[in-house]
Protein backbone atom coordinates (compact mmCIF):
# COMPACT_ATOMS: atom_id res chain seq x y z
CA UNK A 1 0.00 0.00 0.00
CA UNK A 2 2.97 2.39 0.84
CA UNK A 3 4.96 1.80 -2.45
CA UNK A 4 1.25 2.42 -4.41
CA UNK A 5 0.67 5.73 -2.96
CA UNK A 6 4.44 6.76 -2.94
CA UNK A 7 4.26 5.76 -6.77
CA UNK A 8 0.86 7.70 -7.38
CA UNK A 9 2.61 10.40 -5.75
CA UNK A 10 5.50 10.30 -8.08
CA UNK A 11 3.32 10.12 -11.10
CA UNK A 12 1.59 13.09 -10.28
CA UNK A 13 4.78 14.83 -9.16
CA UNK A 14 5.54 13.92 -12.78
CA UNK A 15 2.82 14.98 -14.45
CA UNK A 16 2.83 18.51 -12.83
CA UNK A 17 6.59 18.91 -13.88
CA UNK A 18 5.89 18.06 -17.24
CA UNK A 19 2.63 20.28 -17.29
CA UNK A 20 4.48 23.21 -15.96
CA UNK A 21 7.27 22.54 -18.02
CA UNK A 22 5.01 22.44 -21.31
CA UNK A 23 3.45 25.78 -20.21
CA UNK A 24 6.88 28.15 -19.22
CA UNK A 25 8.98 26.70 -22.22
CA UNK A 26 8.24 29.24 -24.73
CA UNK A 27 8.57 31.94 -21.77
CA UNK A 28 11.88 30.39 -21.08
CA UNK A 29 12.84 30.00 -24.54
CA UNK A 30 12.03 33.43 -24.98
CA UNK A 31 14.09 34.58 -22.22
CA UNK A 32 17.13 32.63 -23.69
CA UNK A 33 17.21 34.71 -26.86
CA UNK A 34 17.04 37.78 -24.98
CA UNK A 35 20.38 37.04 -23.64
CA UNK A 36 22.14 35.64 -26.81
CA UNK A 37 24.01 37.49 -28.69
CA UNK A 38 22.47 37.17 -32.56
CA UNK A 39 24.95 34.13 -33.52
CA UNK A 40 24.03 32.22 -30.56
CA UNK A 41 20.14 32.69 -31.68
CA UNK A 42 20.43 31.57 -34.93
CA UNK A 43 23.04 28.72 -34.66
CA UNK A 44 21.71 25.23 -35.78
CA UNK A 45 21.62 23.12 -33.78
CA UNK A 46 19.95 25.26 -30.92
CA UNK A 47 22.83 26.31 -27.87
CA UNK A 48 21.93 26.15 -24.32
CA UNK A 49 25.44 27.02 -23.23
CA UNK A 50 26.26 30.24 -23.93
CA UNK A 51 27.72 33.45 -22.51
CA UNK A 52 24.75 35.64 -21.64
CA UNK A 53 24.71 39.36 -22.39
CA UNK A 54 22.48 42.15 -21.98
CA UNK A 55 23.14 44.28 -24.58
CA UNK A 56 19.68 43.78 -26.24
CA UNK A 57 18.08 44.90 -22.96
CA UNK A 58 20.26 47.89 -23.05
CA UNK A 59 19.44 48.65 -26.50
CA UNK A 60 15.45 48.63 -26.46
CA UNK A 61 15.53 50.33 -23.28
CA UNK A 62 18.44 53.15 -23.88
CA UNK A 63 18.99 53.08 -27.52
CA UNK A 64 20.10 56.61 -28.60
CA UNK A 65 17.80 58.52 -30.21
CA UNK A 66 19.24 58.54 -33.92
CA UNK A 67 18.74 54.70 -34.07
CA UNK A 68 15.02 55.40 -32.66
CA UNK A 69 13.95 58.16 -34.97
CA UNK A 70 15.30 55.86 -37.65
CA UNK A 71 13.68 52.76 -36.40
CA UNK A 72 16.18 50.73 -35.96
CA UNK A 73 15.87 50.66 -32.23
CA UNK A 74 12.05 50.55 -30.68
CA UNK A 75 11.21 53.17 -28.45
CA UNK A 76 9.89 50.89 -25.75
CA UNK A 77 9.73 53.48 -22.70
CA UNK A 78 7.57 55.49 -25.00
CA UNK A 79 5.27 52.49 -25.49
CA UNK A 80 5.25 51.18 -22.33
CA UNK A 81 3.88 54.98 -21.27
CA UNK A 82 1.33 54.61 -24.43
CA UNK A 83 -0.03 51.22 -22.65
CA UNK A 84 -0.39 52.33 -19.13
CA UNK A 85 -2.04 54.89 -20.30
CA UNK A 86 -4.18 53.29 -22.73
CA UNK A 87 -5.08 50.43 -20.21
CA UNK A 88 -5.16 52.33 -16.92
CA UNK A 89 -7.85 55.07 -18.77
CA UNK A 90 -9.55 52.17 -20.14
CA UNK A 91 -9.57 50.42 -16.97
CA UNK A 92 -10.91 53.77 -14.83
CA UNK A 93 -13.66 54.35 -16.97
CA UNK A 94 -14.67 50.72 -17.82
CA UNK A 95 -14.92 50.48 -13.32
CA UNK A 96 -17.11 54.16 -13.70
CA UNK A 97 -19.07 52.80 -16.19
CA UNK A 98 -19.03 48.62 -14.85
CA UNK A 99 -20.15 49.09 -11.58
CA UNK A 100 -23.61 50.56 -11.53
CA UNK A 101 -24.41 48.12 -14.21
CA UNK A 102 -23.11 45.36 -12.89
CA UNK A 103 -24.88 45.81 -9.75
CA UNK A 104 -28.08 46.71 -11.43
CA UNK A 105 -27.73 43.43 -13.62
CA UNK A 106 -26.93 41.54 -10.07
CA UNK A 107 -30.17 42.81 -7.88
CA UNK A 108 -32.43 42.46 -11.40
CA UNK A 109 -33.05 39.03 -12.20
CA UNK A 110 -35.02 38.56 -14.79
CA UNK A 111 -35.44 37.62 -18.25
CA UNK A 112 -34.76 41.34 -19.45
CA UNK A 113 -31.07 41.37 -17.22
CA UNK A 114 -30.24 37.47 -18.58
CA UNK A 115 -30.33 39.15 -22.07
CA UNK A 116 -28.27 42.20 -21.13
CA UNK A 117 -25.64 39.85 -19.43
CA UNK A 118 -25.86 37.83 -22.81
CA UNK A 119 -24.86 40.96 -24.84
CA UNK A 120 -22.45 41.74 -22.79
CA UNK A 121 -20.81 38.13 -23.10
CA UNK A 122 -21.18 38.60 -26.84
CA UNK A 123 -19.46 41.54 -26.48
CA UNK A 124 -16.15 40.02 -24.66
CA UNK A 125 -15.87 36.95 -27.04
CA UNK A 126 -16.86 38.47 -30.35
CA UNK A 127 -13.64 38.35 -32.62
CA UNK A 128 -12.32 41.78 -33.06
CA UNK A 129 -11.34 41.57 -36.70
CA UNK A 130 -15.38 41.81 -37.24
CA UNK A 131 -15.71 45.45 -35.85
CA UNK A 132 -12.00 46.43 -36.22
CA UNK A 133 -12.35 47.79 -40.36
CA UNK A 134 -15.67 49.74 -39.44
CA UNK A 135 -14.20 51.46 -36.56
CA UNK A 136 -11.03 52.03 -38.58
CA UNK A 137 -13.22 54.12 -40.87
CA UNK A 138 -15.19 55.94 -38.74
CA UNK A 139 -12.31 56.80 -36.54
CA UNK A 140 -10.18 58.48 -39.00
CA UNK A 141 -13.67 60.33 -40.17
CA UNK A 142 -13.91 61.94 -36.86
CA UNK A 143 -10.61 62.29 -35.36
CA UNK A 144 -9.99 59.58 -33.03
CA UNK A 145 -7.45 57.53 -35.14
CA UNK A 146 -4.01 57.78 -33.88
CA UNK A 147 -5.35 59.32 -29.99
CA UNK A 148 -5.88 58.35 -26.76
CA UNK A 149 -9.52 58.77 -26.26
CA UNK A 150 -10.05 56.68 -29.15
CA UNK A 151 -8.00 54.05 -27.80
CA UNK A 152 -9.48 54.17 -24.21
CA UNK A 153 -12.92 53.67 -25.93
CA UNK A 154 -12.38 50.94 -28.28
CA UNK A 155 -10.55 49.21 -25.34
CA UNK A 156 -14.12 49.33 -24.17
CA UNK A 157 -14.80 46.26 -25.56
CA UNK A 158 -12.23 44.56 -23.89
CA UNK A 159 -12.39 45.66 -20.26
CA UNK A 160 -15.86 46.49 -19.74
CA UNK A 161 -17.56 43.31 -20.20
CA UNK A 162 -15.23 41.81 -18.04
CA UNK A 163 -15.87 44.15 -15.19
CA UNK A 164 -19.55 43.65 -15.64
CA UNK A 165 -19.63 39.95 -15.94
CA UNK A 166 -17.41 39.70 -12.82
CA UNK A 167 -18.68 42.25 -10.52
CA UNK A 168 -22.51 41.18 -10.78
CA UNK A 169 -20.97 37.79 -9.62
CA UNK A 170 -19.36 39.84 -6.67
CA UNK A 171 -22.99 41.54 -5.66
CA UNK A 172 -24.74 38.94 -6.25
CA UNK A 173 -22.89 36.96 -3.46
CA UNK A 174 -23.20 39.88 -1.00
CA UNK A 175 -26.29 39.53 1.31
CA UNK A 176 -29.14 42.08 0.56
CA UNK A 177 -30.45 41.97 3.41
CA UNK A 178 -27.76 45.02 4.62
CA UNK A 179 -28.98 47.29 1.46
CA UNK A 180 -32.77 46.31 2.35
CA UNK A 181 -31.71 47.64 6.61
CA UNK A 182 -30.06 51.10 4.70
CA UNK A 183 -33.74 51.29 2.35
CA UNK A 184 -35.51 51.33 5.72
CA UNK A 185 -33.13 53.82 6.81
CA UNK A 186 -34.06 56.27 3.95
CA UNK A 187 -30.82 55.51 2.04
CA UNK A 188 -31.38 55.75 -1.51
CA UNK A 189 -30.36 53.59 -4.14
CA UNK A 190 -26.85 55.68 -5.39
CA UNK A 191 -26.19 56.00 -1.71
CA UNK A 192 -26.07 52.42 -1.06
CA UNK A 193 -24.55 51.76 -3.73
CA UNK A 194 -21.64 54.02 -2.96
CA UNK A 195 -21.09 54.37 0.53
CA UNK A 196 -22.32 49.99 1.35
CA UNK A 197 -21.91 48.03 -2.00
CA UNK A 198 -18.37 49.24 -3.35
CA UNK A 199 -17.00 49.07 -0.20
CA UNK A 200 -17.32 45.76 0.81
CA UNK A 201 -17.10 44.50 -2.40
CA UNK A 202 -13.35 46.46 -2.71
CA UNK A 203 -11.56 43.11 -3.56
CA UNK A 204 -13.75 41.92 -6.10
CA UNK A 205 -13.63 45.24 -7.75
CA UNK A 206 -9.71 45.59 -7.54
CA UNK A 207 -9.28 42.10 -8.88
CA UNK A 208 -12.01 42.47 -11.91
CA UNK A 209 -10.18 46.07 -12.87
CA UNK A 210 -7.07 43.86 -12.51
CA UNK A 211 -8.13 41.30 -14.72
CA UNK A 212 -9.14 44.00 -16.41
CA UNK A 213 -6.20 45.70 -17.38
CA UNK A 214 -4.22 42.69 -17.86
CA UNK A 215 -6.36 41.95 -21.07
CA UNK A 216 -6.35 45.23 -22.20
CA UNK A 217 -2.81 45.23 -22.31
CA UNK A 218 -1.55 42.09 -23.83
CA UNK A 219 -4.04 42.95 -26.36
CA UNK A 220 -2.34 44.09 -30.37
CA UNK A 221 -5.53 43.88 -33.33
CA UNK A 222 -6.62 47.88 -31.92
CA UNK A 223 -3.39 49.48 -31.90
CA UNK A 224 -2.34 47.58 -34.81
CA UNK A 225 -4.82 49.05 -36.91
CA UNK A 226 -6.56 52.24 -34.68
CA UNK A 227 -2.98 53.63 -33.24
CA UNK A 228 0.16 54.99 -35.20
CA UNK A 229 3.11 56.65 -33.79
CA UNK A 230 1.96 59.00 -30.88
CA UNK A 231 -0.12 56.05 -29.55
CA UNK A 232 1.63 52.88 -30.18
CA UNK A 233 1.47 50.50 -27.58
CA UNK A 234 4.03 48.00 -26.55
CA UNK A 235 2.81 45.04 -27.98
CA UNK A 236 2.76 46.93 -31.60
CA UNK A 237 6.26 48.49 -30.23
CA UNK A 238 7.88 45.17 -30.18
CA UNK A 239 7.10 44.66 -33.95
CA UNK A 240 9.36 47.54 -34.72
CA UNK A 241 12.79 44.90 -34.50
CA UNK A 242 11.49 43.89 -37.37
CA UNK A 243 13.11 45.92 -40.22
CA UNK A 244 13.07 46.01 -44.03
CA UNK A 245 15.98 44.02 -43.94
CA UNK A 246 16.36 41.98 -41.45
CA UNK A 247 14.17 40.76 -38.02
CA UNK A 248 16.19 41.42 -34.74
CA UNK A 249 15.51 38.21 -33.14
CA UNK A 250 17.41 39.09 -29.73
CA UNK A 251 15.90 42.99 -29.49
CA UNK A 252 12.51 41.50 -30.38
CA UNK A 253 12.49 39.02 -27.05
CA UNK A 254 13.77 41.74 -24.43
CA UNK A 255 11.08 43.85 -26.30
CA UNK A 256 8.66 40.89 -25.39
CA UNK A 257 10.58 40.24 -22.09
CA UNK A 258 10.46 43.49 -20.75
CA UNK A 259 6.38 44.18 -21.78
CA UNK A 260 5.30 41.26 -20.17
CA UNK A 261 7.07 42.03 -16.68
CA UNK A 262 3.99 44.31 -15.65
CA UNK A 263 1.63 41.56 -16.25
CA UNK A 264 3.43 38.93 -14.49
CA UNK A 265 3.92 41.20 -11.50
CA UNK A 266 0.39 41.67 -11.44
CA UNK A 267 -0.44 37.89 -11.66
CA UNK A 268 2.26 37.11 -9.02
CA UNK A 269 0.78 40.06 -6.68
CA UNK A 270 -2.83 39.41 -7.15
CA UNK A 271 -2.92 35.58 -7.85
CA UNK A 272 -5.68 34.87 -5.21
CA UNK A 273 -7.64 38.02 -6.44
CA UNK A 274 -7.40 37.64 -10.26
CA UNK A 275 -8.46 33.73 -9.49
CA UNK A 276 -11.15 34.27 -7.07
CA UNK A 277 -12.62 36.92 -9.92
CA UNK A 278 -12.27 34.43 -13.00
CA UNK A 279 -13.64 31.25 -11.28
CA UNK A 280 -16.78 33.81 -9.78
CA UNK A 281 -17.11 35.75 -13.14
CA UNK A 282 -15.75 35.02 -16.52
CA UNK A 283 -16.39 30.89 -15.81
CA UNK A 284 -19.94 31.31 -14.55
Amino acid sequence: MFLRTLAQKLALAFCYLAFAGFVLFPLVWIFMMSIKNFGDIIAYPPRFLFTPTLENYVEVLFGNEAQRAGGQVPDLLKFLMNSVIISGGAVVVSALLGIPAAYALARRRDKTSDKLRFTFLSFRFAPELAVILPLYVIYTRIGLYDSYVGMILVHQLITLPLMILILASFFRDMPIEIEEAARIDGARIWTMLTRIVVPIARPGIASAMMIAFIFSWNNMIFGLVLAGGSTRPVTMGILQAMTFDQIKWGMMAASAMVSALPGMIAAVLFQKQITRGLTMGAVK
